[in-house]
C-alpha cells in the first residue's frame, strides 16, 4: 500500500515525510540514485507503508540549487531596518530569481523597532511599483508578526536574507515552540552567524508551511540573458511597450522610455542603477548570488 506525503526534512539518507500530520522516517529506493534523481525536501512523494520507502518523486512545481528545495510558492526576502544594513542588489536578486522560478516574493523588514529612520516606508516608495507586498516586523516586540502569519497560510514559504536580520528569530516568533537556535550579530564585523544547519520544512500553528534553511549562498543567474532580465522586472510593465525599440535594454538606447519614467521618479533610480548592474554583471559571464 502507497500514499502520498511530502518531504519535510532530510539527514543523513534518511527522509521525514509527513501524511496526514504524522511524519514518517523513511528511505529512499535504490533505483533514485540509479536514475540520478536525488529528493530533496519540499517534494511531493509516494511512500510504500509496508517498509517506509519512497517509492516515486511527483512531478516539481520548480526546484532550487541552493538550498536544495523544490515546491516553494512564497519567497519571504528578510533583511534588517537596522544591523546589517540592508543589502539591496542581493534582494533585488532575489526578487528577479523568484520571479523567474514562479514563486512569489514577499519583502518582511525586521527589527523596524529600532529603527532610527522611517526605513519601512523608504523601502516601499522604492518597490512600489512591483506590487510585492512589504511587512514591516520585529521578532523582539512581536508587532506586526500577525500580518506576516496571515501573508503565509497558503502554500510553502521558504525564507532568504543576509545573515543576521533575524530570519530564525522570525521563525520563533510565529512558533515559540520551536525554540529555534538564533545567533547574535557580530560587533565586529557587523553581520550575523549562520545558525541552521540543514533544510526542514515547518508548519505555522496559524497554516501554512515554512521552509528553515541555512540561507540562500548562491544562485545561478547565468543562463539568463540580458535582454530577457527586463521582463521580470513588474515596475517595468507599464512602460516598456513605449520604448522606440521593441528589444529594448533600457541601458543605452535612445528614446527609452523606462530612463524617462526614472528621470520622472515613477521608477526608483536606485532600482533602476540596480538592473544596470545586473545585467552588467550577466554581458560580463557573471550571473551568480
Amino acid at each position: 500500500m502507497t500514499t502520498t506525503g511530502i518531504i519535510v526534512k532530510g539527514v543523513g539518507g534518511l527522509y521525514f515525510v509527513e501524511i496526514d500530520g504524522q511524519v514518517l522516517e523513511c528511505r529512499a529506493r535504490g533505483k533514485f540514485r540509479k536514475d540520478g534523481l536525488i529528493p530533496m525536501v519540499g517534494d511531493y512523494a509516494e511512500v510504500s507503508l509496508e517498509d517506509n520507502t519512497i517509492e516515486h518523486i511527483l512531478p516539481r512545481k520548480n526546484q532550487l540549487i541552493r538550498p536544495p528545495v523544490a515546491n516553494i510558492d512564497n519567497l519571504a526576502i528578510v533583511l534588517a531596518a537596522e544591523n546589517p544594513k540592508p543589502d539591496f542588489l542581493l534582494i533585488d536578486k532575489l526578487i528577479l530569481y523568484a520571479i523567474i522560478s514562479d514563486i512569489s516574493p514577499i519583502l518582511i523588514i525586521n527589527k523596524i523597532d529600532v529603527a532610527e529612520t522611517d526605513v519601512l516606508k523608504d523601502i516601499k516608495n522604492v518597490y512600489k511599483g512591483t506590487q510585492i507586498p512589504i511587512l514591516g516586523t520585529s521578532a523582539k516586540t512581536g508587532q506586526g508578526v500577525d500580518r506576516v502569519e496571515e501573508m503565509l497560510k497558503s502554500g510553502v514559504t521558504t525564507l532568504a536574507g543576509q545573515s543576521g536580520v533575524g530570519k530564525s528569530s522570525l521563525l520563533n516568533a510565529m512558533c515559540p515552540q520551536l525554540s529555534l537556535q538564533t545567533g547574535d550579530i557580530s560587533r565586529k564585523l557587523k553581520r550575523g552567524k549562520h545558525t541552521t544547519r540543514y533544510v526542514q520544512i515547518i508548519t505555522l500553528p496559524h497554516g501554512g508551511k515554512v521552509l528553515d534553511t541555512p540561507g540562500f549562498s548562491m544562485m545561478a543567474l547565468k543562463s539568463l540573458s540580458p535582454y530577457d532580465v527586463a521582463e521580470y522586472y513588474p515596475d517595468f510593465a507599464p512602460y516598456t511597450y513605449s520604448c522606440r525599440y521593441t528589444d529594448c535594454l533600457h541601458y543605452r538606447e535612445p528614446n527609452c522610455e523606462i530612463k524617462k519614467q526614472v528621470q520622472e521618479g515613477n521608477i526608483a533610480k536606485d532600482r533602476y542603477d540596480r538592473y544596470i548592474r545586473i545585467i552588467e554583471e550577466l554581458m560580463a559571464g557573471k550571473g551568480d548570488l
